[in-house]
């Protein structure tokens, strides 16, 4: 991330100029980040078709090994695949630099559709 120039020391139009500049970045993250998401429901809607599939078929859409997994992660003897380090996660709630500010934390409605 650059670094935040002396703001004391820009003109007016300069500063508008950097809130505008910002805005836009801002605006183009948001826009990916929904992008994003909106593949990753697809690919989850898939996925629950397939396991509904394989449960008409009289399949198990859980193996032992999902359950097993899902024991190590509860009782804390594994973390889920791609969840960050535990020294960041001990880090992040002290200055807010590991929250994500567009998450909602619970449900993941996107808020940036809820203000249109």
């Amino acid at each position: 991330m650059d670094t935040v120039p002396d703001l004391g020391g820009l003109p007016d139009n300069e500063l508008k100029e950097l809130i505008a500049q910002l805005t836009d970045e801002e605006q183009e993250v948001s826009y990916q980040r929904r992008i994003l998401h909106g593949r990753i429901d697809i690919l989850r809607a898939e996925l629950v078709n397939r396991l509904r599939k394989k449960h008409k078929d009289g399949e198990s859409a859980i193996s032992g090994a999902d359950v097993q997994q899902l024991t190590d992660i509860l009782s804390g003897k594994s973390m889920p695949a791609g969840a960050p380090d535990k020294a960041e996660t001990d880090t992040a709630g002290t200055d807010g630099a590991g929250a994500d500010p567009d998450s909602d934390g619970a449900t993941g409605a996107d808020p940036d559709e809820n203000a249109k």
